[in-house]
């Protein structure tokens, strides 16, 4: 099953919805997040449910989970991103958040702020918790996964790089977009694995691997989380980007204003997004 959280009402309200060949079926929930939010049964749910068909060519995609409870992060996850910054390889899942602030839809403008130009691509595969968890063992955390997403962790890297802490540059407003929609787990190899990710700019790929080369991969990443913290339905979980951003090049390269950003992971989808620059 695909589902895609859309903009209805001039824009101003969002519905989930089941996607059904060239057209989304509205569903009675305001986002997917809201979706699984219902109970372990939501996939009956959306399946069974029947309403509003919208046409998908035209319609206006929100970020899939508008206002997840926890935006969870992973950096130095693919070997290729870890030699080419310079760091040694983790022991631990190295984990930073997000706020939804920072999430817009699969079509939407990515900004810059006005405070830098030093804007980064990083295509990552994300994950979207069905069921919530706490302290789950590594053999049952797939069990906890509803499915898959695309996202792109763009990245204000002089930001980023004024502590050593990554938040500040992780989270400004209207830059990460995640979409088009949540592909369920039983549609996708298990964690995921063996899947193409890459990214483009202005039609240039800058970025290629594949999810089956992630040091720490999707059920890993759960317990170690969860361990951590409870995770809720709705939860995003970005993974990690590969080798190929922007500041690992000599030299720097960075987005500019007017550029197109295409962000895919074979058998979810792709992203599509223009930078536009931020005005004080």
């Amino acid at each position: 099953m695909r589902l895609s959280t859309v903009r209805v009402a001039d824009g101003r309200h969002t519905a989930a919805a089941r996607q059904e060949g060239d057209e989304l079926v509205l569903l009675p929930h305001s986002d997917v997040g809201a979706l699984l939010a219902t109970g372990e049964d939501w996939q009956e749910r959306a399946t069974a449910t029947d309403g509003e068909r919208v046409s998908l060519a035209r319609a206006s995609l929100a970020p899939l989970v508008p206002h997840p409870n926890k935006i969870i992060c992973l950096g130095l996850n693919y070997a290729t991103h870890i030699w080419e910054m310079g760091r040694p390889t983790p022991t631990h899942p190295t984990l930073f958040a997000k706020y939804d602030g920072s999430l817009i839809g699969a079509h939407d403008e990515i900004h810059m702020p006005p405070v830098s130009d030093d804007l980064d691509w990083e295509a990552e595969l994300a994950v979207v918790v069905g069921r919530p968890g706490r302290h789950v063992p590594r053999e049952k955390a797939l069990e906890h996964v509803a499915g898959y997403t695309v996202a792109n962790d763009v990245t204000v890297r002089d930001w980023q790089h004024r502590t050593r802490e990554f938040l500040s540059g992780k989270t400004f407003e209207a830059t990460t977009p995640i979409g088009p929609t949540l592909v369920t787990s039983d549609e996708l190899p298990a964690g995921a694995s063996g899947l193409t990710i890459s990214c483009s700019v202005d039609g240039d790929i800058v970025q290629k691997s594949n999810t089956a080369d992630l040091l720490f991969d999707v059920g890993d990443t759960i317990a170690y989380i969860s361990t951590i913290i409870t995770l809720l339905p709705g939860d995003l979980i970005l993974t990690g980007t590969p080798g190929g951003v922007g500041a690992g090049r000599d030299p720097k390269v960075f987005l500019r204003p007017g550029q197109e950003l295409l962000t895919a992971v074979e058998g979810i989808g792709e992203l599509h997004n223009t930078v536009v620059k931020d005005r004080l």
